[in-house]
């Protein structure tokens, strides 16, 4: 297990980059990254798989929300995805290995591996195969991590050297559809947390008070939370959490 480093506890980590929409700036775009570069904030940011495996920063299943254009980004060569613009902006759809070039080690990158079929199990292997290969050449501060366990244990065992993590939820029902109760039920206690392979979680910031959350801080896990949108809410979750990811405002 390779710790999370003091750098991703030292300065807020903003939540797909330091992202503005009604300033042109969007989510997991070159601009939002340099914001947060500018601003002095970590970044943290999603990767999922274009239909020749490359890892690419995007957040959604769906390309509609952000580029106007209807389907999966699974279904897209990693080529046709760089060509999108991100809908309100000048910005482009850059693959992993570019935005770690663009971040350059200038501030900490926490990686989320998106779940590629939704199912929460073992089918995985691409995606994780693909971001390792961009992470074990990459000089600056980088950790991995995903709400799904497999995911999150094949991240670990790749790349031995960076910190790996688990995204943790309260798993509600609502929220998760169409995963099943079971799964939700199981991964809400968030049983698959290994100390061995595991040095962090980012849990839901709203169920930061989950007694596991305060057991496995006090085992010398590092605890991040998401997605923080206030002062407010930022004083609260930094009474359990060693640091937040944020959106919609400046932190302190």
């Amino acid at each position: 297990m390779t710790p999370l480093t003091g750098v991703f506890t030292a300065r807020p980590l903003a939540h797909r980059g330091l992202h503005d929409r009604a300033r042109g700036i969007i989510e997991n775009s070159p601009s939002a990254f340099e914001a947060a570069i500018a601003a002095g904030y970590g970044i943290e940011l999603d990767v999922q798989l274009s239909a020749d495996r490359q890892p690419m920063v995007f957040h959604d299943y769906d390309m509609a929300r952000l580029t106007g254009q209807k389907g999966p980004i699974q279904t897209r060569s990693a080529e046709t995805v760089r060509a999108m613009t991100l809908s309100g902006s000048d910005d482009q759809i850059l693959d992993l290995g570019d935005v770690l070039k663009l971040i350059g080690g200038r501030v900490p990158v926490l990686i989320e591996v998106k779940d590629q079929d939704g199912a929460m199990g073992p089918n995985i292997g691409p995606l994780e195969d693909a971001v390792a290969q961009q992470l074990r050449d990459y000089a600056g501060e980088a950790a991995v991590m995903s709400f799904n366990p497999y995911s999150a244990a094949y991240m670990a065992k790749a790349l031995p050297d960076r910190a790996a993590g688990l995204v943790t939820s309260a798993f509600k029902y609502k929220d998760w559809a169409p995963l099943s109760h079971a799964i939700c039920d199981r991964l809400r206690d968030i049983p698959d947390f290994d100390p061995g392979m595991f040095s962090f979680i980012s849990h839901e910031a709203p169920d930061l008070d989950r007694p596991r959350v305060a057991e496995l801080r006090d085992h010398g896990a590092t605890i991040l939370c998401w997605t923080i949108k206030s002062q407010a809410q930022a004083d609260a979750a930094l009474k359990i959490a060693h640091n937040i990811t944020f959106e919609g405002f400046a932190p302190a």
